[in-house]
Order: structure tokens, then sequence, then C-alpha cells
């Protein structure tokens, strides 16, 4: 059994998710190969070369995957596709833009967001904004899977695979990038900071979310935001948390002045300890977290920071 796994990476280094990525291939068993397809990725491909149980890398190096475009990575994958069973992709951004691509020019269904595997046709995904997991088995000939990598460990990197230089370039000329507009930040990416704090409609204004960062500067922690501040305008919508945002699973998660709508908590009850802060203590919030203050945030905040 083969799978080929599609690497996350900026050109320079693989994201960690990457790693979580393959310990989902490992868990399905067989013969793993890593796909590094961008622009002058050689550091890219050195570090997948020690990727833990990965037998080879194939490095795709060309212009055309500078930028990851869907049209152009999908067409690419679609053509390895006929060496491999299961094709594993993380279910980032640049995965869930390219597999259902590849899953139609297949013509198989994808299996999205799955959370473990039972055996090589058999995985676990949350459905239902995580209310319920399903256990879904796929009869198609190839496996197009996306891993939502909140559920695996990331794999060591003491690995010494094969590296295979491809000259393949699959340029569909349908779409072109114009720019990236990116948040620079000292603090962690929400999506791998083992500490998120995040706080929800309950901080009334965005001049608030700066009680956040005295508490996010002493743990070391990325700030998230629930939809509704997002939604009010309070902060972008790159820090939000949920659903429909980031799925973050740190060692510990404040929630503050978010009452957990379960779009928000599909989101982020993975994380290891649960923290949260609001005055209502009937808020959902409370029922998935390890420990609760019932208080008002503006109090609970500068004497929280104090401590610290």
């Amino acid at each position: 059994m083969s799978i080929l796994v599609i690497a996350e990476h900026d050109n320079s280094s693989l994201k960690a998710e990457t790693l979580k990525t393959v310990n989902a291939a490992q868990k399905i068993g067989g013969d793993i190969t890593l796909l590094v397809a961008g622009y002058n990725c050689q550091n890219a491909v050195d570090a997948a070369s020690k990727v833990n149980g990965v037998s080879k890398v194939l490095a795709c190096d060309n212009a055309a995957y500078e930028h990851q475009l869907a049209e152009n990575v999908s067409l690419l994958v679609t053509e390895l596709a006929a060496d491999y069973e299961h094709i594993l992709a993380t279910a980032l951004t640049t995965g869930k833009n390219f597999m259902p691509r590849v899953a139609a020019l297949l013509d198989v269904s994808q299996i999205s967001d799955i959370i473990d595997v039972e055996s090589s046709d058999t995985f676990v995904r949350p459905i239902y904004a995580g209310n319920a997991i399903a256990t879904v088995q796929s009869l198609d000939s190839k496996k197009v899977i996306t891993v939502r990598t909140t559920g695996f460990d990331a794999v060591a990197t003491d690995g010494n695979a094969e590296v295979v230089t491809l000259d393949t370039v699959t340029d569909a000329g349908t779409s072109s990038h114009v720019s990236d507009e990116l948040t620079v930040s000292e603090r962690p990416d929400l999506g791998a900071a083992s500490v998120v704090i995040s706080g929800g409609r309950g901080m009334q204004n965005g001049d608030n979310f700066k009680l956040l960062d005295g508490i996010a500067d002493k743990l070391g922690a990325a700030i998230g935001a629930s939809r509704a501040a997002v939604d009010a305008g309070f902060v972008p919508n790159d820090m939000q948390v949920g659903q429909t945002g980031k799925i973050v699973a740190p060692d510990l998660y404040i929630a503050v002045g978010i009452s957990g709508a379960i779009q928000h908590l599909a989101g982020m009850k993975d994380s290891k300890v649960i923290v949260a802060i609001n005055k209502d203590p009937e808020a959902p919030i409370f029922q998935v977290a390890d420990y609760g203050i019932v208080t008002d945030l503006f109090d609970a905040l500068p004497e929280l920071e104090s401590k610290l």
C-alpha cells in the first residue's frame, strides 16, 4: 500500500501540521511518500527528508508552484495519483483549496477533516460542528483525505528519506497570484501556539482586546477571537477560532467573554485545558471548561495579569 502526503510549507520550512499529517498516514499503514511542491524550496525539501516514517520525498521546484495555487497543484497531484492508494493533505487553507479538485479530477469522494484512523478504508471525522463523530468507510479505489491535525501528534524528524527531483510542470494558466497580505506578529501562530487566549463579544470593542496583550505576553500565548467579535469588527478575521475559523488544540485555552456557541466550541474543545471567564454562569462555554471564573472580565483580566 502506498500513500502520498502533500507537504504544507512556505518554501523555506515545513509547517508543523505536516508532521501530524504523516502521523495519520502511518496509522493507515504503508509506504509513505512526501510531496514538496514549491519554488526555491530546497530548505523545505531538506526538512521533509528528515521526517520520520517517510521513505521518499518528491521535490517539484518550479515557479508554477510558488504560491501553491489550487489549479496547478491539483493537476500535479492528479498526475502522480496513479501510483498511490491514499492521498493525504492537511486540512488547512492550502489543502482545503486544492484537495476537492483532486477528488473531482479522480472522480472519487473526499473524506474531510479526519481525526482518527480505524483501518486503511475506515476513518473518524466530526460532523454537525463536532456535536457528533462519524465513522466512515470509503469503497473508492483511491482515498482522498484531509487531516484535522489537532487529532494527531507530530512525528519525529530523525528520518533519512530518499529525495527524487521531478521535472513535472502543470501550469493550468487559469489563475495567478496577485499579492499576500500577511499579519506580522511577534506572537506565536494561532494554529501552532501551545497557549491561546481568545476574546468574544463580551470584550465590547476592539480597544479592549489590549487587555489580553499583557497576559498573552507573559504566557507566550497567541490571541484569538470568536466569530461574534470578528463580525462586530473588533479584530481581523485571521484571529477567528471556530468552525469557520481556525481549529486549535493548545495545551491551554483561555476563553474571555465568549458565550460558547457550538461553532466556536468546534474549533477549540480539543484543547488540553480550557479556562473560561464569563459573567453569565449559564454560558455554554462552562460545559467544556476545566476551570470557570464567573465574574466580570474587566475585573478578572487585570487581576490575572498582576498575579502572573
